[in-house]
């Protein structure tokens, strides 16, 4: 009789249990298997019955939505104040510098100068001054042509609470001492500088009423009598910019005076006249731009206009500054369906003009490291956006470095665009300007017509 499949179980073999199990465990598979697939269908469909379920009874606010918008308009222009602050500075700055693109800038500084020890009243004879001055660093020389140092008594009196700006005009028809020859420049070093006449007549002139050396706030003192110096450099076929400090660093003075005499018997006596004191000295900084001594660009000719030119300029010293517009930002403010939405991205990235060439200054060791963004009131007063203090360690969420490989600078401002958005006063405008704190290097950005140029990225949550 024919053996069915199922009648191979009772078959004399040392195999008669294989066929079995293989069926019967490959059937349990399958149906396990599909078991699975069918309760993941059903738990899917439930599920999204679940959300979806009752969502037509909640009102549309409560739903969020996250957008983003990379069409925003961005307009740059070249900017200039001819009047910085610049009183009770971190940094003097003196001597020239000059750039093809920007000019030449020339750069002095004015400060008081405050005795050290008390007087003590005796006799005095001055046999010499000298000046010692502490450099933080140079820029540019490096040939054998000479730098002379001019000083100047100046006429006004200064004070420490008293706002001075850049294009201050300084009075001086004082006491003057001009062609001071620097001696050889290195930094970190304290210059001694030799002053016209080994100094005496100079030292005569401080100790002439030897009563007013005192120091009183309530009464006219040594500053009303003797009001300060401006120091400035001779122009220099070789232009050489020094910088220095005339903040006291909480360990001894750096930048003073020593007048050296004696006294009737003969013994020797000095007194120092300081210009980085304890007690503030009142100090400000001067800077003059000249862009008509550039050789290449054109000579910052659409500086403060409404011109939209492919470049925009940056400059050290409180010189030129790039100013960004965002119309379209303004534009979502004024629109209704903007009114709940939070910034989850607001960025600014700024290409800059970055030729690699032998011939072109502007690659990365001379660009400037770091730049600052600030916005302006209505009223006019600036201040930094929020966005560089919510994280301070080298304030790595507002960044502001320079990208050498992408050639940008990234600026990353949600704080601020939030801020400028819930404004209802409207006392902020869609305004930004790039600026640099410290630092004598410029800048060239590409800006609106250029390729690629300035772009704002955008994204929010709509509630």
């Amino acid at each position: 009789m024919p053996i069915m499949i199922f009648m191979t179980r009772y078959c004399k073999s040392s195999r008669h249990n294989a066929r079995f199990v293989s069926v019967f465990q490959q059937f349990i598979r399958l149906f396990q298997f599909s078991l699975f697939i069918i309760a993941a269908v059903l738990l899917s469909f439930c599920q999204k019955q679940v959300l979806k379920d009752g969502s037509d009874l909640l009102p549309n606010s409560d739903f969020v939505s996250i957008k983003s918008i990379d069409t925003l308009s961005v307009f740059s222009y070249t900017m200039y104040d001819d009047s910085v602050r610049t009183d009770l500075p971190a940094t003097s700055y003196l001597g020239q510098i000059y750039d093809p693109y920007f000019g030449t800038t020339n750069a002095g500084f004015v400060t008081q100068i405050r005795l050290s020890n008390k007087w003590d009243g005796l006799s005095f004879t001055t046999d010499s001054v000298k000046l010692y001055l502490y450099l933080t660093s140079e820029k540019g020389g490096g040939s054998d042509v000479p730098h002379t140092l001019n000083i100047s008594e100046i006429d006004d009196q200064i004070y420490v609470n008293t706002p001075y700006y850049s294009g201050t005009t300084v009075n001086t028809h004082g006491f003057k001492m001009t062609g001071i020859q620097l001696p050889a420049l290195k930094v970190d070093t304290a210059l001694e500088i030799k002053l016209p006449g080994n100094g005496v007549e100079f030292g005569n002139y401080l100790t002439r009423d030897t009563l007013k050396l005192f120091y009183n706030n309530n009464l006219p003192d040594f500053r009303a009598f003797f009001k300060g110096l401006y120091f400035q450099m001779e122009p220099s076929s070789d232009p050489l910019l020094l910088s220095l400090s005339l903040t006291y660093d909480q360990t001894s003075y750096y930048n003073y005076f020593i007048l050296y005499g004696h006294d009737d018997t003969g013994l020797a006596k000095e007194y120092s006249f300081i210009l980085d004191a304890k007690n503030k000295n009142a100090s400000f900084n001067t800077f003059l731009h000249d862009y008509t001594t550039a050789t290449l660009g054109d000579k910052m000719a659409h500086r403060n206009t409404t011109y939209r030119d492919s470049l925009s300029y940056l400059q050290s010293l409180n010189g030129v500054y790039t100013k960004v517009v965002l119309p379209g930002l303004e534009k979502i403010k004024n629109d209704p369906s903007f009114a709940k939405i939070a910034v989850n991205k607001a960025r600014l990235v700024v290409p800059v003009k970055f030729n690699k060439t032998s011939t072109d200054q502007y690659f990365a060791t001379t660009l400037p490291p770091i730049l600052g963004l600030r916005y302006k009131t209505k009223k006019g007063n600036r201040y930094i956006v929020p966005d560089w203090n919510i994280e301070t360690t080298y304030h790595t969420f507002f960044d502001g470095k320079l990208d050498s490989t992408a050639q940008v600078y990234n600026f990353n401002i949600p704080a601020f665009v939030q801020a400028y958005l819930e404004n209802k006063s409207d006392s902020v405008k869609p305004e930004l300007e790039i600026f640099q704190g410290s630092g004598t290097r410029n800048v060239i950005l590409k800006t609106n017509k250029n390729n690629p140029t300035v772009k704002f990225e955008f994204s929010y949550t709509k509630f």
